[in-house]
């Protein structure tokens, strides 16, 4: 099996686990998930659904307990939530960004430039690899990133680790930093939609996402599965055509997946690989949301909105996931998806053109 295989992001959800007749592993981690979801519910921790999996897949994969997702149900979970970013995502998202647009360019481009700076000296300090630091460090697009980073001399076994464990840390800041600064009495009275409010809006909700997973299958566009429902549900909404009709019975079971996607990344292999840089990895992500917290404090101070919105509007973690923890908690949550999905975009557009051309100048100064 080539590397490249065996550590493409798509290629780990695809192959089927290699422990099919070792079905207690799945009964352990259904059983770890519901009893970190649960504990974390008791203390009114935000987005317990996404991270309790999480860290449950975390745990089993790197204790010697290989497991792998199929790809069609992680990929109908992005799809789900995809719907859910465009449920949270009011007709007057254009005019927030027109009338707003200095501060979100502010944001997007504050957060990939603190990236591609501690990228560069990672890179510079030559204590990972090639230019493995540049595709490591670069924000969003994860798998994208870390496919493309072996064609320039990168580890992409290390590249997947700095994306993933990124990932995984902005999530768990985002929670922290969310049960810090909301009352825990509101997170209790945070109103809960658990049944389908209107049935013929529930299956059109269903048939559309449907749709978009067949599309995005369809047409290779990175981030397809999480972008392609979210912008078809936000224009059929927009123009009245239809009602996105998510209840939370369906969504708990889209951001499980999601959470266990994020965990199965993580294996023993590539963590003893990573062991020795580890430390270097841990720093660069805490420099990121040190960034992250003085973005979201300027923010604040210029346009004037709440601090937690503007830190998970800012984070440099999966705009999924991000996305996840912002539904479960009372933030502005069009002004985070809409500052999540701009720098999504922009990542996608500009960030492999500057990862390639930071690759191209380091590779030349080597030669």
């Amino acid at each position: 099996m080539s590397r490249s295989n065996a550590l493409s992001p798509q290629a780990s959800q695809s192959k089927p686990s290699t422990n099919k007749n070792k079905w207690w592993y799945w009964v352990a981690l259904f059983l770890c998930s519901g009893v970190l979801v649960a504990a974390m519910e008791y203390v009114h921790a935000p987005a317990a659904f996404l991270l309790g999996p999480m860290i449950a897949a975390i745990a089993l994969v790197v204790s010697n307990h290989p497991m792998s997702l199929p790809a069609i149900p992680f990929r109908l979970a992005q799809v789900m939530v995809g719907l859910m970013m465009a449920s949270h995502l009011p007709i007057s998202t254009f005019a927030d960004i027109s009338a707003q647009w200095p501060a979100f360019i502010f944001g997007t481009l504050m957060t990939m430039v603190a990236s591609g700076l501690v990228g560069v000296v990672l890179t510079k300090s030559k204590l990972l690899p090639g230019t493995t630091a540049i595709w490591g460090t670069s924000p969003g697009a994860a798998g994208v990133m870390t496919i493309m980073s072996e064609h320039y001399k990168a580890d992409m076994r290390l590249v997947a680790v700095m994306q993933y464990t990124r990932v995984a840390f902005c999530a768990l800041a985002a929670m922290l930093t969310a049960g810090l600064l909301v009352d825990s009495e509101v997170l209790q009275n945070i109103p809960h939609n658990w049944s389908v409010l209107s049935w013929p809006s529930f299956w059109m909700t269903l048939i559309t996402g449907l749709v978009c997973l067949a599309l995005a299958s369809r047409f290779s566009v990175p981030g397809g599965f999480l972008l392609i429902p979210m912008f078809t549900g936000f224009c059929l909404q927009s123009l009245g055509w239809l009602t996105l009709d998510l209840p939370e019975s369906l969504l708990v079971v889209a951001f499980a997946i999601m959470g266990w996607g994020i965990g199965f990344r993580f294996s023993p292999d590539v963590l003893r690989h990573a062991l020795r840089v580890f430390p270097y990895i841990l720093l660069s992500i805490g420099f990121l949301l040190l960034m992250n917290a003085l973005v979201a404090w300027i923010l604040k101070l210029w346009i004037d909105i709440d601090f937690l919105s503007a830190f998970l509007g800012t984070s440099p973690g999966g705009a999924d996931s991000v996305a996840i923890i912002a539904a479960s908690i009372p933030v502005d949550t069009s002004f985070v998806m809409t500052m999540q999905v701009s720098r999504f975009l922009l990542v996608m557009i500009a960030g492999p053109l500057l990862a390639q051309w930071l690759s191209r100048s380091f590779m030349e100064k080597s030669d």
